[in-house]
């Protein structure tokens, strides 16, 4: 049976915002064909600023779209599941951390529906962001696979992994832009030290960063350590402070930082 809306959306917070301006602003999708469900009335009056339809009644939405789309926090799932219990869901996309398609399954509709879980990031509210997506329950069907690729790909880049990958793409790419965050804040802290305005450190610590970022993109014929190399020279101002950093084990800092977000995505998965 035909649905009236190609994609409905459970829960209207910050990143189903971010998701809805890109499919919307990007005319991949027109915002008749979008239907979201908040119980919160401040919520929906702006989501419905981008003509989307917008109910506090989540069974309006996974009764009447095609593709439901799970932005919910995972500790609601149970009464998200008990609202929408009985309704023809087939195609169910989640971006609920840590939670496994299998557990999606055996609170909604059973094995017979098909669960791409998708792990965004922070910067997809600006179109600049990282979805890691798992559609492998999608992979005998090109077309749903393209509108699930398509939408994300409205916020920044997409790369496709195992569900078995995730937790790790948490450590990196879900999380890591606070990582990038705080290595700013030290710059732009220690240039404050050094006699800089804080303005005047902002500027050059976060265009240094964007810039060092985008030398990475597009430098396929050089690796990190010859970018690294290019910057210092013997005897110079730059090796100092890399040496400095392999003194205090900047690399290892990283490794086991990324490894403690890692463990608590698995302890999440667990429960």
């Amino acid at each position: 049976m035909k649905k009236q809306y190609k994609l409905g959306v459970i829960g209207g917070g910050f990143m189903a915002t971010a998701i809805l301006k890109g499919v919307v602003y990007s005319d991949f999708l027109r915002a008749k064909k979008i239907i979201v469900a908040d119980p919160s009335e401040q919520a929906r009056q702006k989501l419905s600023e981008l003509g989307v339809y917008t109910t506090a009644n989540n069974r309006d939405v996974a009764g009447n779209c095609e593709y439901l789309l799970l932005a919910v926090k995972p500790q609601t799932l149970a009464d998200v599941a008990a609202s929408i219990k009985g309704l023809p869901v087939e195609k169910v996309i989640t971006i609920m951390a840590g939670v496994k398609k299998q557990k999606i399954k055996d609170v909604l509709f059973g094995d017979d529906i098909k669960v791409a879980r998708v792990m965004p990031n922070l910067p997809c509210s600006i179109g600049s962001g990282m979805s890691a997506i798992d559609f492998e329950d999608f992979s005998d069907d090109a077309d749903d696979c393209s509108f699930i690729i398509d939408v994300f790909e409205t916020l920044g880049a997409v790369l496709s992994v195992p569900e078995s990958k995730l937790n790790a793409v948490t450590g990196i790419s879900g999380s890591g832009p606070a990582y990038v965050y705080m290595f700013i804040d030290g710059l732009i802290k220690a240039g404050i030290r050094q006699g800089l305005t804080e303005e005047e450190a902002k500027t050059l610590a976060v265009t240094t960063v964007k810039g060092g970022a985008d030398m990475v993109a597009h430098s396929e014929d050089k690796s990190l350590a010859d970018l690294i190399a290019a910057v210092c020279s013997k005897g110079g101002t730059t090796i100092q402070a890399v040496e400095s950093f392999q003194k205090d084990d900047m690399e290892g800092m990283i490794d086991r930082a990324v490894a403690a977000c890692v463990r608590r995505a698995e302890e999440l998965s667990e429960q």
